[in-house]
């Protein structure tokens, strides 16, 4: 198998995930419909412990088909960029990088900070996996759907969305690469201009100057230059909401959030479930809840 091989074969284990529950943790059945809307606003906070919990299950979940155990290891990186990578004699390494989205919450709240440059071999892929308790609100964790797309593609869609200099820029980490590996640097960040309108109106100047081609990122040196000449020049402030994936517009994630929140579960669609139980009237809960979950006072 080369690296091509590994990634396809794996990606199609994990596209039979949909359905499967992970026995990692379970929330008990709320007794009363109190309980329910207490619950409600604090379950989100579920989601960081159990994107733990699938990546630790995904690696053991890999491993156990004989293609892969024959000629090496599915492990987990923490820390580490991808978060699995599949360690044998196979060069560049097969990786995924693991996002886990909770669909009640308001957005995909994952980050992906990661240069274009890391993905030049076409060996890292990005799994997002949507999941929910398997009773909306109480049980195990179960998946609800999957998508899986090259990495370079979600960076190259995250720096075409976002980059637009003089106004927006998005910088290349410095390089590091003389560094011990805990100390390289790989992410990439966004800055908002913050100048004065004559000072905006000569940042555009500047950037027509490069040419026709001046506005297209590129995450070559010689670019990451000139974009550092204009940050230097003016004011830009650091953006913290830079690259979450809800707002990097990559097709395929789109298609992906649509295809789950428009997705049937226990009698709801996810959409109508996050409308009701968590922007709903108390009267919309409590008939949602006696309705579908079957709890009642």
């Amino acid at each position: 198998m080369d690296t091509k091989q590994v990634i396809e074969s794996a990606s199609e284990y994990l596209y039979q995930l949909p359905g499967h529950i992970f026995n990692v943790l379970t929330i008990s059945k709320p007794k009363s419909v109190e309980a329910v809307i207490n619950l409600t606003k604090i379950i989100s906070k579920l989601s960081p412990l159990v994107g733990n919990l699938i990546e630790f299950n995904i690696v053991e979940f890999l491993n156990q088909f004989p293609e892969f155990s024959e000629r090496g290891t599915w492990k987990r990186q923490d820390p580490g960029f991808p978060d699995t990578v599949f360690e044998g004699a196979i060069w560049p390494v097969p990786g995924f990088e693991i996002k886990a989205w909770f669909p009640l919450s308001t957005e995909i709240t994952a980050r992906f900070k990661d240069s274009q440059n890391h993905f030049i071999d076409d060996n890292i892929y990005v799994a997002m996996l949507a999941w929910l308790p398997e009773h909306v609100i109480y049980g195990s964790p179960k998946i609800i759907d999957i998508v899986i797309v090259p990495g370079g593609s979600v960076a190259k869609a995250r720096d075409d969305h976002y980059h637009n200099p003089p106004d927006y820029l998005v910088l290349e980490p410095e390089d590091t690469s003389s560094r011990t590996r805990n100390l390289q640097q790989t992410n990439t960040n966004g800055y908002k201009f913050q100048g004065s309108k004559s000072e905006l109106k000569e940042a555009i100047a500047i950037v027509e100057s490069w040419g026709k081609d001046g506005k297209r990122y590129k995450p070559t040196p010689e670019y990451q230059n000139q974009l550092r000449t204009l940050q230097k020049r003016f004011t830009y402030r650091l953006d913290t909401n830079y690259a979450k994936m809800d707002r990097i517009v990559h097709p395929q994630i789109e298609d992906f959030k649509t295809r789950v929140l428009s997705t049937s579960f226990e009698g709801l669609t996810i959409q109508q479930w996050a409308k009701f139980l968590f922007k709903g009237t108390e009267d919309a809960k409590r008939d949602v809840i006696e309705r579908y979950l079957k709890i009642r006072q």
